[in-house]
């Protein structure tokens, strides 16, 4: 009869054998696919705030946002007067902006997608996410690394061939312990890092354990940043298409 020890020892052992064999089961694309789901949820509700650092300024804008599968984005502007009541809108590959002090709808095209997006370090596809990371890239794992205290995957991001992107590589750290997305390098199409991402201060928002603070910080500008924080967020609630309409903007609250 075995004792005790070895039933625990077989027991341990085989927990052990079992996690190595589904994390080597994991392929980058899965990988990414997992940080992707957990940050986007089915659906999602919340509120961030946006601080734009500049060398001799700062502002804030404070914003509400929905989210609705990877089709569909609301952004409402509630923070600083100036900006109140600006609404951006994204269903499918298409996005609009309601500017309300001119009541007038300006339809963004796939050009401006790279453009800073309210004076910011973040582009307007980083905000919307027009581009899916999931599927208009392929991914390759380089290896694993420790960054700011927590162990991640290295996986280089290359865009598919006529891929509606607008970075020629993006290079992702993503935790081992959480699938959460820690780190991000943007490089242009020839190749030069133009922004880092960095992200900070893990808490549980709704059903799951986050990133709450991202850093953008643009290369070769000394003392330029933008800082994102997630100040509430719910995830899979009942959100109906019709929500993310160009009808809405102009009502949504």
């Amino acid at each position: 009869m075995k004792s005790i020890a070895t039933i625990i020892l077989t027991v341990v052992i085989t927990i052990i054998a079992t996690m190595q064999a589904n994390s080597q089961e994991l392929t980058a694309k899965d990988i990414i696919d997992k940080a992707d789901k957990k940050n986007r949820g089915l659906s999602s509700k919340g509120t961030m705030s946006m601080t734009i650092v500049r060398p001799s300024w700062e502002r804030t804008i404070v914003m509400k946002n929905w989210s609705k599968g990877d089709e569909n984005f609301m952004i409402y502007i509630t923070e600083p007067a100036k900006e109140k009541g600006q609404v951006f809108l994204k269903v499918g590959k298409e996005m609009w902006n309601y500017v309300p002090t001119i009541s007038r709808m300006i339809k963004i095209p796939p050009s401006m997608m790279m453009q800073s997006w309210m004076g910011s370090d973040f582009t307007n596809d980083d905000l919307v996410k027009q581009s899916s990371i999931v599927v208009d890239y392929n991914h390759t794992l380089l290896g694993e690394e420790v960054v700011n205290g927590q162990n991640c995957y290295i996986i280089e991001l290359i865009p598919l061939p006529d891929a509606p992107v607008v970075w020629g590589k993006i290079k992702a750290w993503v935790t081992t312990n959480g699938y959460n997305v820690w780190k991000n390098e943007y490089y242009d199409e020839d190749g030069y890092l133009q922004n880092t991402e960095n992200g900070y201060d893990l808490k549980k928002m709704g059903d799951r354990i986050i990133p709450t603070r991202f850093e953008m910080i643009p290369a070769d500008e000394e003392g330029k940043k933008t800082v994102m924080e997630i100040l509430d967020v719910e995830y899979n609630i009942d959100i109906k298409d019709n929500f993310f309409s160009k009808q809405n903007m102009k009502k949504v609250r």
